[in-house]
């Protein structure tokens, strides 16, 4: 199924030209039309068929979406909207990056597309590290995985500059032990948006991903 057209490619080209209210109401139903209802239904198929292998409670499409228009509170760089659609598919959809899931984000640069635990808190990360502890060898396979690394290279994330001296032992078997973050990314050229086969392609990678979520997904819920 194809989802996008080359209109929500031109409609992003223009709003980066153009990055103001008066522009973006004066073509309100351009969004509406090419960006926000396709992209919606993309996120709802999305949902329906990652519901299929794991459980997303009652998430909803608007749970997932995130708003187009930026928070320029704390930004030198004062335009007002995105130029992006993102989206994140977990149980806590985007208001809770800490829970594993799929997280998108589509332009006219890229497509972006990322899993594991982006914003866990000091409790999770302290359960994240004594996961990977008690689990280590189970870990490492995971994330050692051919199909992880073709795909998504490897795990990323801000880590320790001082290692605590509980963890020095382990740190030198599994550097990853001392992240603050867990989180992977893959990206594929826009042109793919207009592709039959990009729901599939996200799925793939969906799937690819699944092993080490449901790990972090295990420790940050004990």
């Amino acid at each position: 199924m194809k989802f996008f057209t080359e209109d929500f490619q031109n409609f992003f080209k223009d709003l980066s030209q153009n990055n103001h209210t008066n522009w973006f109401h004066a073509h309100k139903n351009e969004y509406e039309t090419h960006v926000k209802k396709p992209f919606e239904q993309l996120i709802g198929d999305l949902i329906s068929e990652i519901s299929k292998h794991e459980d997303l409670g009652n998430i909803t499409i608007k749970d997932c979406i995130l708003r187009i228009n930026k928070d320029i509170r704390f930004s030198k760089d004062k335009s007002p909207y995105n130029t992006h659609v993102t989206a994140f598919i977990s149980k806590g959809g985007g208001k809770d990056k800490s829970i594993p899931g799929l997280f998108l984000r589509l332009s006219t640069e890229s497509i972006g597309i990322m899993g594991g635990c982006f914003g866990p808190d000091k409790t999770q990360i302290d359960q994240i590290r004594k996961f990977i502890q008690d689990n280590l060898s189970s870990f490492q396979s995971i994330n050692s995985s051919p199909a992880f690394i073709s795909k998504y290279g490897k795990i990323q994330g801000e880590s320790l500059k001082r290692i605590p001296e509980d963890l020095v032992d382990i740190a030198q078997t599994e550097p990853l032990i001392l992240n603050k973050q867990w989180y992977f990314v893959t990206e594929m050229d826009a042109s793919f948006l207009q592709n039959p086969k990009l729901f599939s392609e996200i799925m793939e990678c969906y799937h690819t991903a699944k092993p080490i979520n449901d790990f972090l997904t295990k420790a940050i819920s004990k």
